[in-house]
């Protein structure tokens, strides 16, 4: 018998359920082929939901609703809430309430809960881990947020504070165990959850390559 009698495991298209071009550029890190699908989801808390249970449970929820449209895919799922003495902190949307989180968050410690999951509805592959980022923020005066706002203009991101740019001004530390999950796609666990999947970024790098 031949190598080529024995099955293998088909190759999966790999698609990110997410429109947000930070986990798009994040995701081209990899060097992996992928598409990208907006997720249908409702997003909004449930009572009394914690912001590490919400980031979890957007995360997953994201990835199935994608992965129930193309159930031969491999469909990463992802979702980040800022938590603040366990209330979750989303996206301002708009100058004034980007300017009201960040004075609440002024001198405090605030945990960037950034959930991510591995759905294939095909090979029944459904997981989630979260990785939490500890951000502790200086404290702030109203002129110096009045100038971060209008030079970054963050209303699209959780806390208002773009770590990747302008926002680090604004710290006092960064803890973490990985530092892309605070930008919104923790890399360190999106590949384990890829190599779980069949899907290993190093063996498609290597493809074609001598050694």
């Amino acid at each position: 018998m031949s190598a080529s009698d024995f099955p293998t495991a088909p190759v999966r298209a790999l698609i990110l359920a997410s429109t947000s071009r930070y986990r798009r550029e994040l995701l081209q890190r990899l060097g992996l082929p992928f598409d990208v699908q907006a997720p249908q989801v409702d997003e909004t808390p449930g009572a009394g939901e914690a912001p590490a249970a919400l980031a979890e449970r957007l995360a997953l929820a994201k990835a199935a609703a994608v992965a129930a449209l193309h159930p031969q895919a491999v469909v990463i799922g992802s979702d980040q809430v800022a938590d603040l003495a366990g209330e979750p902190i989303g996206k301002p949307g708009d100058h004034a309430r980007a300017a009201e989180q960040l004075r609440r968050m002024s001198g405090q410690a605030v945990v960037f809960h950034t959930g991510v999951a591995v759905v294939c509805a095909a090979s029944g592959l459904q997981a989630v881990r979260r990785v939490p980022v500890t951000v502790r923020f200086r404290a702030l005066g109203h002129a110096e947020i009045e100038r971060y706002l209008r030079a970054e203009q963050p209303y699209d991101c959780a806390g208002s504070a773009k770590a990747e740019g302008l926002g680090i001004a604004l710290l006092d530390a960064i803890e973490s165990d990985d530092p892309t999950a605070l930008i919104g796609l923790p890399l360190i666990q999106t590949c384990a959850l890829l190599r779980t999947a069949g899907l290993d970024p190093l063996a498609a790098a290597g493809s074609g390559a001598s050694e």
